[in-house]
């Protein structure tokens, strides 16, 4: 069976040698001393290795239940909600006015990736309850945020967001739910959505769904659509609840993963709903949700590589297989363990590269997003909404990818249930389709992104990147293993932007056929960025002979590894960019 072990001194490492998050002049941050954040990671670490990673081999196994219209969660699961529950850590960064501890978060990322690594299917409900909280508290009225919130924030009441129906998911202007106003101010909901995560279950008292449909008036396509507080029992004005609304579960999907978590076909049929903001701009309230979301994924993504190869690392550690062909190195038994062999030691630098970058990236987003939220920054605000498609789709791609890879070390083993790494394979697998496909986060990206505000986004990263350079030029000990590669695959990604600058106007499909390799020459230059900076604060530590010399050499080590054989791939995605669409677009669709 799997395990996991909290990765704590990796978090706290990234967070006061990395970030320096207590010296940020972000408001909050100063609080954010080693001991603080270490007390609360660790506490977190506990729940998420003694109480949510034994469940999670349970929930894969039994999945959800639907009888007679109620859905009954695996066994373990009513109990360890309610323990996450009542230890306050379903509010951990919501407004204190509301119940919430209003921490940064940037704390609750890393309590986040802890839970998901324990346990994605669990982690879920409460992550579908922040992202409708988050929109409530962003674009509900004072009223809705005093009847809902204080409830969502405790996890007494959960959340949801509806927008796929069975005829359109992407096309989000194709959805047909209707929303008819009625006297008392309400809206009569009618229609159906599926793929609809936590949509009906035993864990809370009440779930809150936001739903989008099309109210009169609106005209056709996205413009006309609204947005919906749909709960699923009617609250009255004391807060008590009421009767059970016109919302009910049709069906679970029998799905690939993720079998813990209640996918659920939800149909509406008249039920009463409460208008979010402004009718007819449903959109603008959804993608509070939505973007949120996606940086959720993304640490879904790399969260499941992270458990994954903890376990392929422990194997290839205690498997014995063959002799290291400089030499016997465990002599005294029949065999040495796989670990000593090149291609092992590749997979799990590959793995280990990526986990430890991909944390990064994930923290210093979540810096961006508190900068953004706690000191109104708008610079912030532009560049993790620049960011938001790399975070989602290179880290769940590359996450997937590493939870393969951990299942190659296993052999055979992997493929089996008894050791438990095929199910971070099919875990992961989802993450890189929902809260949109990685191809849409890749058009997203260039088509949406890169042009936003004229450009000066792009361009703010670009700099911000050279500033970096040159603010270390004279870093001897990074200059060849990291400054120069860092450089140059920032210059290959200058070189993909402007080539979309030049071509993608007249010829929008040489854009759009190199957006998918654009997301991922982006993605390999943050997590470059990302080495870089680990790198500089691990030897400054080995200068100064501070903290765990192995610990800093790995990390150096590990560094130059993905600097000299994962960063390389940035001229790749140049080059499949670079040469159009001609190719990709060179069969007929009768053709294929």
């Amino acid at each position: 069976m799997p395990s996991y072990t909290p990765p704590l001194k990796d978090q706290q490492f990234l967070l006061h040698d990395v970030l320096k998050v207590s010296e940020a002049d972000i408001d909050g941050y100063s609080e954010l001393d080693r001991q603080f954040t270490g007390a609360v990671l660790e506490e977190a670490g506990k729940l998420a290795a003694e109480v949510l990673q034994p469940l999670n081999a349970v929930g894969d196994r039994q999945g959800c239940t639907l009888e007679n219209g109620v859905v009954r969660t695996p066994e373990g699961f009513k109990a360890a909600y309610d323990q996450l529950r009542d230890g306050g850590w379903m509010g951990l960064d919501a407004d204190p006015d509301y119940g919430g501890q209003g921490m940064p978060y940037l704390l609750s990322s890393a309590v986040g990736e802890m839970f998901v690594s324990a346990n994605m299917a669990f982690n879920m409900y409460q992550g579908l309850t922040h992202g409708a909280y988050s929109a409530i508290h962003e674009h509900g009225s004072d009223q809705q945020k005093a009847t809902y919130l204080p409830n969502m924030v405790e996890g007494k009441w959960s959340g949801t967001m509806n927008l796929t129906e069975p005829h359109c998911g992407t096309d989000l202007g194709l959805i047909r739910t209707k929303a008819e106003p009625q006297d008392d101010g309400t809206y009569r909901i009618t229609g159906q959505k599926i793929w609809i995560s936590a949509g009906e279950h035993d864990l809370s008292e009440n779930i809150i769904h936001l739903v989008l449909a099309k109210a009169p008036g609106g005209g056709e396509g996205t413009k006309g659509i609204s947005l919906f507080i749909v709960p699923k029992f009617l609250v009255g004005d004391d807060g008590s609840l009421g009767d059970r609304n016109a919302v009910t579960c049709g069906g679970l999907e029998d799905k690939m993963g993720i079998h813990g978590n209640a996918t659920c076909v939800m149909n509406y049929d008249g039920a009463t709903g409460y208008l979010v903001g402004e009718l007819h701009k449903g959109m603008r309230a959804m993608f509070t949700m939505m973007n949120e979301a996606r940086i959720g994924v993304g640490i879904q993504g790399l969260s499941q590589g992270a458990v994954a190869y903890q376990n392929a690392l422990a194997f290839a550690q205690d498997r014995l297989q063959g002799r290291d062909v400089t030499g016997p190195k465990n002599p005294d038994g029949p065999a040495d363990p796989i670990i000593v062999h090149p291609d092992v030691r590749r997979n799990l630098m590959d793995q280990k590269a990526f986990v430890e970058g991909g944390r990064a990236f994930i923290y210093w987003g979540a810096m961006m997003i508190d900068r953004a939220r706690r000191n109104g920054d708008e610079e912030a605000e532009a560049m993790i909404s620049l960011l938001t498609p790399v975070i989602k789709g290179f880290l769940t791609d590359k996450g997937f990818q590493t939870t393969v890879l951990a299942q190659q070390t296993l052999g055979g083993s992997g493929f089996t249930r008894e050791w438990g790494i095929e199910q971070f394979v099919r875990d992961a697998r989802i993450t890189m389709i929902y809260e949109g496909t990685n191809g849409i986060q890749s058009l997203d990206l260039v088509g949406r992104k890169l042009a936003a505000n004229h450009g000066k986004t792009a361009m703010a990263f670009f700099d911000m990147v050279k500033g970096y350079i040159k603010e270390n030029e004279d870093r001897v000990d990074l200059k060849a293993d990291f400054l120069d590669p860092l450089k140059e695959a920032s210059k290959a990604l200058q070189a993909a932007a402007m080539y979309f600058m030049q071509n993608g106007v007249k010829q929008p499909n040489n854009a759009l056929a190199g957006a998918y390799d654009f997301m991922h020459l982006f993605g390999h230059v943050c997590l470059g960025l990302m080495w870089t900076r680990m790198a500089r604060a691990a030897q400054d530590a080995l200068d100064a002979g501070t903290g765990d010399a192995t610990f800093h050499e790995a990390k150096l080590a590990t560094g130059r590894y993905y600097m000299a054989r994962q960063l390389p791939a940035a001229a790749m995605h140049l080059a499949r960019i670079q040469s159009g669409a001609e190719t990709v677009m060179a069969l007929d669709a009768e053709a294929f």
